[in-house]
């Protein structure tokens, strides 16, 4: 590929890791307004399903494209998986009953989950033979990170301004100039690798993330905890990991190789990654339901105040490009970044009712410039670490582990919290309460906030704790032997 055509294929990547990750988050926002307009009258029971159909369909795909990448090639599925995304999108918006919009919010995760994790090997593809760093690989976490902070805020703007269905719309324009550039300019290699999949072992794990996830949107919300439901789903969970965990020692060629463990790097970013997901999700969650219940800042003007941690994960982007040519390893910056976000958690400890929110918008800046730091290293430290031959299932493996422990850290902190308040009523109940009961029950709240906080900033911990195991240098190309490889 010439100069050129690497730019614009690296463009026509950036702009659907910023749709992908805009549609995770931007139907949060307007949530209400779809339901208002397609059933008012029984469509907020199946509210949740709007954002639960996208990410059950795009976690359960995660291990399948990594193995279809090393197997067919990464423009191939790249570009399967963006048709199928706006497929999706254009059936989004054209959607005339919840039903139509849910199933079509499935098939949007279907093509999602391939663009968040198939378009990060295109990207390391795309890298000049002569660059030390795949700097692209960088730029997508940020941009996924900031996308992740804005994206409640757009769905917002536009539910209230335009339509929800332009939620989805907008896909498609910018979503066909990327397919276009991606049919046109990428010349992609292709490793000599078997095409064999495990269809099998790929099942098993759609279904005990499926289960899981499932467990963690409904526990102790739609059902209890020590329900038959949850109950079952858990023994679902258990069987279908002992089942998919020994399929990959026997799997010719298995979805999630047990090899990629015995790598440093890898094993330990997984790690890193999960436990960074887990608190990501309670940083952003929680700072939002604490704005609206206990500063009565509306759902819209909410999604504004992580525009700080958008702005630190950007200004992160740019210094770590700078600061990696003078010899900044991605191992530093995954120290530093677990260090800066230790401390960001702490701060948010600190809240009160009658908290400063300059003091809330500094915490959240100071929770992007940690982030940022690891959404864009940690997938460069894994890619590097790779065998060549495995870049795609190393690639979407991170995915796959950040997922998952997005979806533990939305249930352990839930239950923690609901464990912790001791106001009146339950946490549940707090919306319906006035007067002095409310007062008391959002101070009892809070507290409660402060303490899962807390617990962030010791997951956050634990992460620089494994940072500091991984090992300061590894020539990369010597570990690797030259192999053969095929224009895709």
């Amino acid at each position: 590929m010439t100069e050129t055509q690497r730019k614009i294929g690296l463009l026509a990547c950036l702009v659907t890791i910023v749709l992908a990750v805009l549609d995770t988050q931007i139907v949060s926002a307007a949530s209400f307004p779809i339901v208002h307009d397609l059933d008012p009258d029984h469509g907020v029971v199946d509210i949740s399903w709007l954002a639960s159909a996208f990410s059950l369909a795009s976690a359960a795909m995660l291990p399948l494209y990594g193995r279809l990448c090393d197997a067919l090639g990464a423009k191939r599925v790249f570009l399967g998986a963006l048709a199928t995304f706006l497929t999706g999108s254009a059936l989004c918006g054209a959607a005339r009953s919840i039903d139509w919009l849910i199933a079509s919010r499935a098939l949007q995760g279907v093509g999602g989950g391939g663009l968040m994790s198939v378009t990060m090997v295109v990207i390391a593809q795309l890298k000049d033979p002569g660059e030390k760093k795949n700097k692209g690989a960088g730029i997508g976490g940020i941009i996924g990170g900031g996308g992740m902070a804005v994206g409640p805020w757009l769905g917002g703007f536009l539910a209230d301004h335009a339509s929800w269905r332009w939620a989805f719309y907008i896909n498609l324009p910018l979503g066909i100039a990327a397919l276009a550039a991606g049919v046109v300019v990428l010349k992609l290699p292709r490793h000599t690798t078997s095409r064999a999949i495990d269809f099998t072992g790929a099942a098993l794990a759609a279904a005990f993330s499926t289960a899981l996830l499932l467990i963690t949107q409904w526990g102790g919300k739609q059902y209890a905890w020590t329900s038959p439901q949850i109950l079952g789903l858990a023994l679902a969970f258990l069987g279908a990991l002992t089942l998919f965990l020994r399929r990959q020692f026997t799997a010719a060629e298995p979805i999630l190789p047990p090899s990629l463990f015995r790598v440093p790097e890898l094993r330990l970013g997984f790690a890193i990654q999960g436990l960074m997901g887990a608190a990501m999700v309670g940083a952003m969650y929680y700072v939002l339901v604490y704005l609206q219940l206990a500063r009565h800042v509306n759902s819209s003007a909410a999604g504004l105040y992580l525009i700080p941690m958008a702005a630190g994960i950007m200004a992160v982007g740019v210094a770590t490009g700078r600061l990696g040519e003078r010899g900044w390893s991605e191992r530093t910056f995954v120290l530093s970044g677990s260090a800066v976000t230790t401390a960001a958690f702490l701060l948010l400890a600190t809240t009160g009712t009658h908290t400063s929110l300059w003091q809330l918008r500094g915490a959240l800046l100071l929770v992007g410039l940690g982030f940022g730091q690891l959404l864009g290293q940690l997938i460069q430290l894994v890619q590097q670490a790779a065998p060549g031959h495995q870049l795609g299932v190393a690639t979407t493996a991170i995915r796959f582990f950040q997922t998952l422990g997005m979806a533990l850290g939305v249930a352990l902190f839930g239950s923690l919290i609901d464990r912790l308040y001791d106001g009146p009523g339950d946490v549940g109940s707090l919306a319906a309460l006035r007067g002095a009961a409310r007062t008391a029950g959002v101070t009892a709240y809070v507290s409660a906030m402060d303490t899962v906080f807390l617990c962030g900033a010791g997951v956050m911990t634990l992460c620089l704790l494994l940072a500091l195991r991984l090992p300061k240098a590894r020539p990369v190309a010597a570990e690797r032997q030259p192999e053969k490889t095929l224009a895709a």
